[in-house]
């Protein structure tokens, strides 16, 4: 899908770093909030901004979108160790 939108140029002119579009910040800003707020995978992340696994993780904690881990998450990897190492 491809989406547009209008900002002033002025404005575009300053939230662009150095060298990259203001399309790909916004891109990446679109990632982040997404993962953030847990609407996007880590592997939507990756495929929406055309990342390897590696690229993606490096990505995601230099902008401190952390890992989803909850303790529900803990409670089912203690279950299935236990189950693993019982087996």
């Amino acid at each position: 899908m491809e989406v547009t939108i209008e900002i002033p140029n002025a404005i575009a002119e300053q939230m662009a770093r150095d060298g990259e579009s203001i399309s790909r910040e916004l891109l990446e800003a679109f990632a982040i909030e997404g993962y953030r707020t847990e609407r996007l995978s880590r592997g939507q992340v990756s495929e929406i901004l055309g990342l390897n696994f590696w690229e993606t993780e490096e990505f995601l904690k230099k902008r401190n979108a952390l890992l989803h881990y909850d303790l529900n998450d803990l409670t089912q990897d203690r279950e299935a160790s236990r189950n693993a190492l019982s087996s």
